[in-house]
Order: structure tokens, then C-alpha cells, then sequence
């Protein structure tokens, strides 16, 4: 199995220890790529600035609730441009809100998964993303 990369856009230092955690235990061959806001992640998947030479994601796990930039700001410009349209994008929040979900699939989420409370649910949720996506579906290339 090719490495899978994944970009975590999360601002919250306990999530991001929690899900490279979870993605450190998974079988699944992975290398991970974390950005605090809604603009590194937009410069990332651009290659801007002191992310020139970042490696193109897989996957992205995005957070809604972010500094600079939001989650649905972020996934509208990704999905409105062609050269990253193709890139899974999975919301993991803490939102439930029925205006978060809809405006996440209006701007083309592959899926909304609502951040479970305590750390072994969060961590397994994680398991799960990582299984679906790298296990059971076929991604496309990056060329």
C-alpha cells in the first residue's frame, strides 16, 4: 500500500495529540501534516509561502471552528478549485449545528463526523476515518 498523507487542519493542541494518536496506532502507512488555521491550510495545499514544498494531501481532516479563515471558508475555496476539488475533505467537529452540516455539504464535504466527547470515542472515530478512507476506498491519484 502507498504512504497516505494527510493534512490536519485543528487549532485545539488536545485534538491534534488525540488524532495523531489515533493515526499513529492505525495499520494504515501514513505520514501527517498539521496547520492550526483556515489560511495555513489554504497556503499548504498551495504550496505558499514556507509550505513551497509541502507534500500534496490524500486526505484532509478539517475542523469548522477555526482562527483566520473557517472551516467553510477553507472547504469552499478548496472544492471551488479544480487542481484540489479531487482531495477527500472530512469535517470533524465539535459542531452538531444542523447550519454547520449544511453549509459543510452545500460546499461539498465528503463527510460530517461530530467530535466524540471522551478521549477513547474521539480516538476511535479517528480509527474509523482512517479504515473507511485508506482501507475501503480507492482514492485518486495525485497526478
Amino acid at each position: 500500500m502507498k504512504n497516505v498523507h494527510i493534512l490536519l487542519v485543528e487549532d485545539n493542541e488536545g485534538d491534534i495529540l488525540l488524532t495523531l494518536e489515533a493515526l499513529e496506532d492505525a495499520r494504515i502507512k501514513n505520514s501527517i501534516s498539521v496547520v492550526k488555521d483556515g489560511e495555513d491550510a489554504i497556503n499548504y495545499v498551495n504550496k505558499i509561502g514556507k509550505h513551497k514544498d509541502s507534500t500534496s494531501p490524500d486526505l484532509i481532516i478539517l475542523d469548522v471552528n477555526l482562527p483566520k479563515l473557517n472551516g467553510h471558508e477553507v472547504l469552499d475555496k478548496l472544492k471551488s478549485h479544480e487542481e484540489h476539488s479531487h482531495i477527500p475533505v472530512i469535517m470533524l467537529t465539535t459542531s452538531s449545528s444542523q447550519i454547520d452540516i449544511m453549509a459543510s455539504h452545500e460546499n461539498h464535504v465528503d463527510y460530517f463526523i461530530t467530535k466524540p466527547m471522551t478521549a477513547e470515542d474521539f480516538i476511535a472515530a479517528v480509527r474509523t476515518i482512517e479504515t473507511f478512507w485508506f482501507s475501503l476506498i480507492t482514492l485518486p491519484n495525485k497526478e
